[in-house]
């Protein structure tokens, strides 16, 4: 049961967060806080912190940095990702190896394990879940007309950089909070999957994130079930289901116009 609640707290927060990353392109962004996590992690373990809070701050690092560099416009921000994440993977791994005599499961950071969830770690994922939520509700409307049009919202006087780089920020917040139930690697899934199936039924951004939410919660439980009735890895199990609904959101008529959002 504290699985599938994890689970599922999870799911409520990277459904309306992953919205965003599908309209402004940035699956990418999410695959460089991922290989980044692995560096938090060996920084955690070496200087002795929480991993949450470790893999937080090289997020957030690297999302300030992402932004900085991106204001140069001498690389294309494509580029800047792959740089961003491979140099931070191999840090990471190079950091990990001064961690002598301390035995470090990756499969269990880079995969989740869901099932060896504590309460703790239940009040850090509502906890962690609330405030990125709750800091979203604060830039919705803002980062909503960033997303639609960059341009009319700089001549606006809508400060798009530190929009963006709150927005980054709530990613890398996800990804701390989300690394036991579905892994490091696992997490960028579940910001993109569930917003993917959901675009296909949703008229408004508003319902896209609902519905991506809900989408979320149902592959969550159905991973948890496939794992308790077959003894699969949970977190891979939660991500294999999202990917089959939105498959089979392939195979539904649509209930009306995609939201009418296009990337910056």
């Amino acid at each position: 049961m504290r699985a599938l609640a994890a689970a599922i707290g999870v799911a409520l927060v990277s459904g309306p967060l992953g919205c965003f990353v599908v309209w402004r392109r940035m699956a990418y962004f999410g695959a460089t806080l991922a290989h980044a996590a692995l560096l938090g992690i060996a920084l955690g373990i070496l200087v002795d912190v929480n991993l949450n809070l470790g893999i937080l701050a090289v997020c957030v690092a690297v999302s300030a940095l992402l932004v900085g560099l991106q204001g140069e416009k001498r690389l294309a921000t494509d580029t800047l990702l792959g740089i961003l994440a491979h140099g931070a993977l191999a840090l990471g791994l190079v950091v990990l190896s001064f961690a002598e005599g301390q035995r470090i499961d990756l499969l269990a950071y880079l995969f989740g394990d869901v099932l060896a969830v504590t309460r703790g770690d239940l009040i850090w994922v509502y906890g962690g879940g609330a405030v990125v939520l709750g800091g979203l509700a604060v830039i919705w409307r803002r980062l909503l007309f960033v997303t639609v049009h960059a341009e009319m919202a700089q001549v606006s006087g809508v400060p798009s950089a530190p929009v963006r780089l709150a927005f980054m920020v709530l990613i890398a917040a996800v990804t701390a909070v989300a690394m036991k139930i579905v892994g490091v690697l696992l997490i960028v899934s579940m910001l993109i999957i569930p917003a993917a199936a959901a675009r296909r039924f949703a008229v408004t951004p508003e319902q896209m994130a609902a519905l991506a939410a809900v989408l979320g919660c149902l592959a969550a439980a159905g991973g948890i079930a496939a794992s308790l009735s077959w003894d699969t890895p949970a977190g891979p199990s939660i991500v294999s289901v999202a990917a089959l609904l939105f498959f089979a959101s392939l195979l539904a008529p649509p209930r009306g116009a995609r939201p009418a959002l296009r990337p910056d």
